[in-house]
């Protein structure tokens, strides 16, 4: 693929690129959801028609309509693992057999929670959901943002191997109401069996007669969860076609629908089909999460920006920064390309962000005067999840929208400790409402646009191998008998292990 027409490419400043009346309505858009929508306004970016019309170059080169066909043809599209990526067919967008499989197994999970609500497990207040990496991030953030106003059972996401995390879950619990949910795709990740060996140990020491009798296994490997204890009855599979941060569509979603209810998670799938089905269906830059990710790559790759920054201005959305750095930096924190060839170039940046306007009194001066070049997004949502006084909505919104004119348009200043440069980029989502449908989408259109970079720079999104090694040497650690570099043996000798 050749950059060079991109980088060779004038920069003009956002200012001037505003002296075009038509700016704001050629470069933001909506997403027409079952109920509402999403509007995506990316005009405070530096896409002009000649960017666009460069990235529309590349595109074409590296055959994107082609990967984006094969994507949703169940086709294999991981090299490195030789499998598809089947999470679109989860929503019911993909593959005919795909997505029958996928509704077969979702009416598997629709019947176990039908059974728990209705009592038939005997009374259950509470579940306690382990897993790690996609297996805890996306049911986290779901549960925190959509289940404010109350759930139908409490759940409690468990991911770090510290055994304070899963003590704090276990005070807030009754082990005679509780459930245990084991989330692994191959269910032999460590971290997450040796959390559940530990809940069995406290249902049982609370008075549990079948401890194994309270665990639902959610796993590609069903056999597996089988073996180590879990009755089949109680094990809901998802194909390992699924990748972990794409799975919270599938059986992985299980503590979501247990506390939403069915009909909300399946709500949740549809909004987020809407989005496949944008995605599928549109071409060029009118296609959302491409031009996202038009803009993504115009900062990493011409711009030379290490990082891009994410504020969510709702508190239900909190979680979504931590959500988006494991979706990004895992799949295309990569250093050679699907075919294995050196990339030679940057590929993700940095995501990371926080909650706004907490984010405004604490890392805001570096992105206002500090001299690193950070793209902002700024996601918020017209509709308010409190029923306070408005002014706290009204507030809220007008400190995110202000934030994204300030960081463009600059102040200028004789006393430089008061002057802005302005000229810097964001862009901003903004949801009607956050309903399981928009949450959906909101989801959806982040992963088609890592999918969409990924395909650019020509990296399999869909492997992870960069996370085994640390395991590997942690694995020989316990096992003792191997010498490492003197600094870690220091450490190794001091905390007595």
């Amino acid at each position: 693929m050749d950059w060079t027409a991109l980088e060779t490419l004038p920069r003009p400043t956002l200012g001037d690129l505003f002296s075009d009346p038509g700016r704001v309505e050629a470069l933001a858009d909506t997403i027409e959801l079952p109920e509402g929508a999403i509007r995506f306004d990316w005009s405070k970016t530096h896409l002009d028609d000649a960017v666009v019309a460069a990235l529309e170059r590349v595109a074409a080169d590296a055959n994107f309509a082609a990967k984006r066909a094969a994507l949703f043809a169940g086709a294999m599209v991981n090299a490195s693992e030789r499998r598809a990526a089947t999470h679109t067919a989860q929503r019911g967008v993909g593959d005919a057999a795909d997505v029958e499989e996928a509704q077969a197994l979702h009416l598997r999970m629709k019947l176990l929670v039908e059974a728990i609500h209705e009592g038939l497990l005997g009374e259950i207040k509470s579940l306690i959901h382990i897993g790690i990496g996609g297996s805890a991030l996306g049911p986290a953030l779901a549960i925190d943002a959509l289940t404010r106003d109350g759930a139908q059972v409490a759940v409690h996401v468990v991911s770090n191997i510290d055994g304070c995390a899963l003590e704090e879950a276990f005070a807030r619990c009754d082990p005679a109401t509780t459930l245990i949910a084991a989330a692994s795709k191959t269910f032999t990740t460590t971290e997450t069996l040796t959390n559940a060996a530990s809940a069995l140990d406290w249902l049982r020491a609370g008075g549990v007669g079948d401890p194994h009798g309270r665990v639902i296994a959610l796993t590609a490997s069903p056999d597996k969860a089988v073996e180590w204890g879990v009755d089949e009855t109680r094990v809901l599979p998802f194909p390992e076609t699924v990748g972990g941060r794409y799975s919270l569509w599938s059986s992985i979603g299980f503590p979501i629908a247990l506390a939403l209810g069915w009909e909300a998670f399946a709500e949740m799938l549809e909004g987020a089909a809407a989005v496949d089905r944008h995605f599928r269906d549109t071409d060029g830059a009118a296609n959302l999460p491409l031009r996202a990710a038009f803009a993504d790559l115009y900062y990493a790759q011409v711009r030379g920006c290490q990082t891009r920054a994410v504020f969510a201005y709702d508190e239900r959305l909190r979680l979504l920064p931590s959500y988006l750095q494991q979706l990004e930096m895992e799949s295309n924190g990569k250093s050679v390309t699907a075919d294995g060839a050196p990339l030679g170039r940057a590929s993700a940046p940095v995501t990371w962000g926080g909650v706004g306007t907490d984010a405004q009194h604490a890392v805001f001066q570096l992105l206002h005067q500090g001299r690193h070049l950070i793209p902002v997004d700024f996601v918020a949502v017209t509709t308010p999840g409190d029923a306070l006084d408005p002014v706290h909505h009204r507030t809220l919104l007008a400190n995110c929208f202000a934030q994204g004119a300030a960081l463009m348009a600059g102040k200028q200043s004789k006393d430089g400790a008061r002057a802005y440069p302005g000229d810097r980029p964001s862009a901003t989502i903004l949801l009607d409402d956050l309903t399981p449908a928009s949450f959906g989408a909101l989801i959806a259109f982040h992963e088609h646009r890592t999918f969409a970079n990924a395909a650019l720079l020509g990296v399999n999104p869909f492997d992870q191998f960069g996370v085994e090694l640390g395991k590997e040497i942690a694995k020989s650690i316990e096992k003792g008998g191997t010498r490492f570099d003197a600094s870690t043996e220091a450490l190794l000798k001091a905390a007595g292990i």
